[in-house]
């Protein structure tokens, strides 16, 4: 309830800041200090939010040993997919060029430009470069500029750490759990500002720039919601097709759900019921209760293509091309920050700043899409969703211990699957009743 009238206000916002921009442009450009002030309160809590998640998440699930071959077939699952992810995105921002025209806009952000690093230039990185600045010399400086690269290698260091020394390190464990839930509740203190914030954001860019900016940002909403069909249609279908899943049935069962994480921009919010319906769709309770978890710190992937696209966004912003090996450096980097992600809404925007500050690119960008967010949120969580459904399908099927006969009863019973007909699960049952017979189905 909270969450939907956040929406509600975010929506609000949005609307009122086209209009003050539209009707009052004087005024409006006054109102970037609200778009300053969000923006410096996320930039506040990337560290520690970072720190907390990330090492919890990997200490909590890091060690080979007690994961045993789930464990490592999931994190392999997981690391391919958002790879794909990150790919597609990259691909689309390339395509659709979703920055470029936009230079002029960027250059009148004058009261937005006072928090952002001068971006004269891009750090033109190389490979050897990267590698050599991921490893900090001190992890209070890394926090303190916000080089997420370097506190991500600092975590999985720190987090393998704690698996190796096991009880003697529960006491740090603990800690760090509480000052995750206590980084996630503050991020909800700071998302509580995102209204006034999207209000200033909207405004001043409106009034700075005239109703036609609009036509700017559909052309980025646009971008990112082709790129996100088209990898649920050529990535997810295609996985389901792999392990010999009725997709269609799959996702017409997820539609609650999935309305529920689109609405409310918010994974969390979803997850219970999505999990309902995975173990009555024919995954094993064991599978469900661990894939899914961790899906929303390793796997969230309409979010990492969102960055991969929103990262390229930000570089045509500024009129700077970069080039395939730059891109890929880029890319690398996500691969590794975008495990950082947690699922509640506009967490996606901490994580762009801290790689756009990494690589010494502006994060305008941030400012520029702030305004929209909300409208991009609920498109990445959505697929956030169905792609962490999707791999409990996977993960199961490839262990063996997927009940094709439990997901024939849930069809059957079930009026909205009409398109998954009797006759297709008979024939799954026969294709794989060799490998439900060795699991006692």
């Amino acid at each position: 309830m909270k969450q939907s009238k956040l929406t509600i206000a975010i929506f609000a916002a949005l609307f009122l800041g086209i209009l003050t921009g539209w009707l009052f442009p004087d005024f409006a450009v006054r109102l970037h200090v609200l778009a300053e002030i969000f923006l410096r309160m996320i930039k506040m809590i990337i560290a520690p939010l970072l720190f907390a998640t990330l090492v919890v998440g990997i200490a909590g699930h890091g060690d080979v040993k007690s994961l045993g071959r789930l464990g490592v077939k999931t994190i392999v699952y997981f690391e391919v997919v958002t790879t794909i992810a990150l790919f597609i995105g990259l691909g689309f921002a390339n395509l659709f060029k979703p920055g470029e025209g936009m230079e002029n806009i960027a250059s009148a952000h004058t009261g937005l430009n006072t928090i952002v690093q001068s971006a004269a230039t891009v750090h033109h990185n190389s490979f050897g470069e990267l590698v050599l600045g991921l490893f900090p010399t001190s992890i209070f400086q890394a926090m303190s500029e916000g080089n997420l690269l370097q506190i991500v290698v600092f975590c999985i260091f720190f987090a393998l750490a704690i698996c190796a020394v096991g009880e003697k390190a529960k006491p740090v464990v603990d800690v760090l759990n509480s000052l995750a839930s206590i980084m996630f509740k503050f991020t909800e203190y700071v998302m509580f500002f995102a209204p006034i914030g999207i209000f200033g954001a909207i405004a001043y860019t409106v009034g700075s720039n005239g109703i036609n900016i609009l036509f700017n940002y559909g052309k980025i909403i646009l971008s990112l919601y082709v790129a996100l069909a088209a990898f649920v249609l050529f990535v997810l279908f295609v996985a389901c097709k792999i392990v010999n899943i009725s997709a269609g049935a799959l996702f017409k069962a997820l539609q609650e759900p999935a309305l529920l994480a689109f609405s409310t921009a918010s994974s969390e919010a979803a997850l219970p019921k999505a999990m309902k319906i995975m173990e009555d769709f024919g995954v094993p309770k064991s599978i469900v209760g661990f894939v899914m978890p961790t899906g929303y710190t390793f796997n969230l992937d309409g979010s990492t293509l969102y960055l991969a696209m929103a990262v390229i966004f930000s570089t045509q912003l500024v009129g700077h091309a970069l080039t395939f090996e730059q891109q890929l450096v880029i890319m690398f980097a996500l691969m590794l920050t975008s495990k950082g992600i947690a699922g509640v809404p506009r967490v996606a925007l901490i994580v762009l700043a801290g790689t756009l500050t990494s690589f010494g690119i502006p994060i305008l960008g941030v400012a520029i899409l702030l305004g929209i967010d909300q409208i991009l949120d609920m498109g990445r969580t959505t697929v956030n969703l169905i792609g962490n459904c999707v791999a409990t399908v996977v993960i199961a099927r490839w262990e063996n211990q997927f009940d094709y006969y439990k997901m024939s009863d849930f069809i059957k019973n079930n009026k909205k699957l009409k398109l998954a007909t009797v006759s297709n699960i008979d024939e799954y049952k026969e294709g794989n009743s060799n490998g439900a017979d060795q699991n006692g189905v």
